[in-house]
Parts: C-alpha cells; structure tokens; sequence
C-alpha cells in the first residue's frame, strides 16, 4: 500500500504575517483533495509533528517565509536547505529548521521525501491559492 502524501499547514491564524500556513489549510479543506493526499492542520505543534511525518511518503509543509524570495513570491525548500538554517540554534523555539535536522535522527523507519512551500509578505488570497496549487502539485507529484 503506498504512504500517502501529507500537506501539513503551520503557523499562528492570529497572527498577521505568520497566517499563510492556516489560510492555505482552510483553502484546501473546503476543496476535494486528490486520493493518496492527507490535509493536517500543524499549527504551532512544533517538534509534535514528528509523529504526523512518520508513515508520509511525502510531507509538504505549508508555512510563512522571510529571507528567501521577493514579497508575494512563493519558494519550494527542501528539508535539507531548511535545516541546515539551524547553525548552532537548538531547542523547541528554533522552529521547522530545528524540526528538519532531528528528522533522519528520530523517525521511525524510512525518512519521507520533505518540502516546505512558502512565501513571503501578507497572506492576500492570490498569494494563498498560488501557495496551495504549488503544495498540491507537490503533493502529487510522482
């Protein structure tokens, strides 16, 4: 049976700038997801969605960005691109970097292949729904 893909939204929903995870999340739940693709609502879980990747074959996270691309713009990182932002920060409030680099240390089996999708500037609904086909393509891709 193949591992199903999961799109795992983050971020604060009351919190202006950091709302894109949420937005996309509320986008994608009203909508027909493709078989094989599991929507999940991170949040703030932090290290908490370790168990939620586990058992992915693919998991596509959907969160807020700064540094990365031009307001509006929306960016693909690869876990490991993302976890080598860490540098010497450890500890719960590092965030998806901190999270990305335990990953290959403690999941349980195979690591899946791990994405985040972003973007940075205020979550308008254009950028949301650009945000959401780029995960759900993603998500599907073979």
């Amino acid at each position: 049976m193949p591992r199903p893909a999961r799109i795992i939204c983050v971020g604060n929903r009351h919190s202006p700038g950091d709302d894109l995870g949420p937005r996309v999340h509320a986008l994608l739940a009203g909508s027909r997801l493709p078989g094989g693709v599991e929507l999940v609502d991170g949040g703030l879980c932090g290290l908490d969605l370790l168990r939620v990747i586990e058992g992915a074959g693919r998991a596509v996270f959907v969160d807020a960005v700064a540094g990365f691309a031009r307001p509006g713009e929306v960016v693909t990182l690869h876990r490991e691109d993302v976890a080598a932002l860490t540098e010497g920060v450890w500890g719960h409030d590092a965030g998806l970097p901190y999270l990305f680099h335990l990953l290959p240390r403690v999941c349980d089996g195979e690591v899946p292949e791990v994405l985040l999708i972003g973007a940075e500037g205020p979550a308008e609904t254009a950028m949301v729904a650009a945000v959401a086909a780029r995960a759900l393509a993603e998500a599907v891709r073979p």
